[in-house]
């Protein structure tokens, strides 16, 4: 079966012109770079209106390029009880804009465990994910919530709790960042590693998962903690070649989408890559 991967940036590509500038600008100038994808990064807050959504859907659908939606950072399904509407608030209105402006998945940071065991998180942050998706599909909205794989051993967020939270609610599924695995673990930058990784997914979501495959990867600087600073792929010890390898031996599809500080740049460099690498 052929491998289909769309390559991207998490937000705009760094040259992005001023004019018509924007995500509108951004969505434009990654189709000139021959790019697929595009992160719309509302990390700080969803500030956008029905209206600039309409003329980012139009476009992105003239251009050919596939959306996502980066929600604010501070999301955490593990919130006491007076922080978690917040929190929801922030999920929901990057779902609602998002599927506006014609995104069909919603990344999310879990949270933190605040020193509770995995299992206990779960417990608390399943019915809440699960109650998130039903709002959403009852007022006509299918984008997918993606619970991204976070980068240090303190958060919420290892590979087994988004897989176990993609396992227990319909509409979701995982976003595999590569680089906070790395960091996470000081492992997985091994082309055997990898594949058991596809495998832990395969088996968790069944194999059509890995044909809807949402990766964020970048260079990464760790410590025994986990993740400090995303870095280009040039200064970084990941093996991104090996992991393109990887994904294309496994027959894996879906987007992959660069963080490192150099953008764009290294997305081309993860394209190039893929266009070489053997089948």
């Amino acid at each position: 079966m052929a491998s289909t991967i769309r390559f991207g940036t998490v937000g705009s590509p760094l040259s992005t012109p001023a004019q018509p500038g924007g995500t509108v600008g951004g969505i434009l100038r990654t189709a000139e770079l021959g790019l697929g994808c595009l992160e719309l990064a509302w990390v700080r807050a969803v500030r956008v209106s029905s209206a600039t959504c309409e003329s980012i859907r139009a476009q992105a659908e003239r251009s050919g390029i596939a959306l996502s939606v980066h929600a604010p950072y501070f999301t955490n399904l593990n919130a006491d009880s007076a922080e978690w509407p917040k929190s929801r608030r922030r999920i929901m209105d990057a779902a609602h804009f998002g599927a506006l402006a014609g995104a069909t998945d919603i990344v999310i940071h879990p949270g933190s465990y605040f020193g509770q065991p995995p299992a206990e998180v779960l417990r608390i942050a399943i019915p809440r994910l699960k109650e998130c998706v039903m709002e959403l599909r009852d007022q006509g909205n299918p984008v997918v919530l993606r619970p991204e794989v976070m980068g240090k051993m303190a958060l919420f967020g290892s590979l087994e709790d988004v897989l176990a939270l993609s396992a227990s609610v319909e509409g979701v599924l995982p976003c595999v960042d590569i680089a906070h695995l790395h960091a996470r673990t000081g492992a997985q930058n091994s082309y055997a590693e990898w594949m058991a990784v596809f495998d832990a997914i395969g088996s968790a979501l069944g194999a059509e998962s890995l044909r809807r495959m949402h990766v964020h990867l970048s260079g990464i600087e760790y410590t025994a903690k986990g993740e400090r600073r995303h870095l280009p792929f040039s200064e970084a010890d990941l093996d991104y070649p090996r992991f393109l390898e990887a994904v294309k031996a496994r027959g894996c599809a879906g987007r992959i989408l660069c963080e490192s500080p150099l953008l764009e740049k290294d997305a081309i460099l993860l394209r190039d890559t893929w266009e070489k690498t053997s089948p």
